[in-house]
């Protein structure tokens, strides 16, 4: 992949990363808050996962949480897109737009509410959630192979985040094994908030490392011709 001289940022050129990261920051925020005001001081961080906030009085809170992650994320993809870091069609963009339409997907359908037992909607929840925090790891990857190819520090720090967020999800992978194996449900055998928890905070952190670089300085940009080698969609 060959690239050109470095980018000359104005003021444009800053807004993107700017609405990311302020979207990312916020999000997170507010769901670190719900865990201190009530009704939602009562969950366990530890034994419950974040969308249990989303069965509570508080749900506007955490729903306005998750778009803010949503709107962060796709502002960090769009300004690489935009200042032609990163190609549209790269596995990286469709992995981030499977990430923030996994995250619209938790918003409009609700976590399972065990007093009522499963629906629809819950099913969709679920699988939304695993798809979106499998996509966005695997979208950090690609992006960083691309955005970072001669920024070798940032490449190591975006790579590291998200190969510790796969690696929590992995720590599920084992108890779904051992419950499959005969053993006791995995959400018991392991701290499910805690690891989720982990598993976002990580995978927020990965995607932050995408638009930081820009805010502090060019980057080189890729040439119109080979904008795409090493993570463009085939045909």
């Amino acid at each position: 992949m060959t690239t050109s001289p470095t980018n000359r940022r104005g003021p444009l050129a800053l807004v993107f990363p700017s609405l990311g990261l302020s979207g990312l920051f916020a999000g997170a925020a507010l769901v670190l808050l719900l865990q201190f005001v009530p009704p939602t001081n009562g969950i366990s961080p530890i034994r419950r996962t974040i969308s249990e906030y989303g069965l509570t009085s508080n749900k506007w809170v955490f729903d306005l949480a998750v778009l803010l992650v949503a709107f962060g994320s796709a502002a960090a993809f769009a300004g690489l897109i935009r200042q032609r870091l990163l190609p549209v069609r790269s596995m990286a963009t469709a992995l981030g737009g499977v990430w923030v339409a996994s995250l619209l997907l938790i918003v409009a359908f609700p976590k399972r509410d065990w007093s009522v037992g499963p629906t629809a909607g819950s099913e969709v929840h679920r699988v939304a959630s695993v798809v979106g925090f499998v996509a966005l790891p695997l979208a950090v990857l690609f992006a960083a192979r691309i955005v970072f190819v001669n920024a070798k520090a940032w490449r190591r720090i975006s790579t590291g985040l998200a190969l510790a967020s796969l690696g929590w999800f992995g720590v599920i992978l084992v108890g779904v094994g051992i419950m499959a194996a005969g053993g006791d449900p995995w959400w018991v055998i392991i701290p499910a908030g805690l690891v989720e928890r982990g598993m976002a905070l990580t995978g927020l952190f990965a995607v932050a490392t995408l638009a930081v670089p820009l805010l502090t300085r060019p980057i080189p940009r890729l040439e119109p011709a080979r904008a795409g080698h090493g993570g463009k969609i085939p045909n």
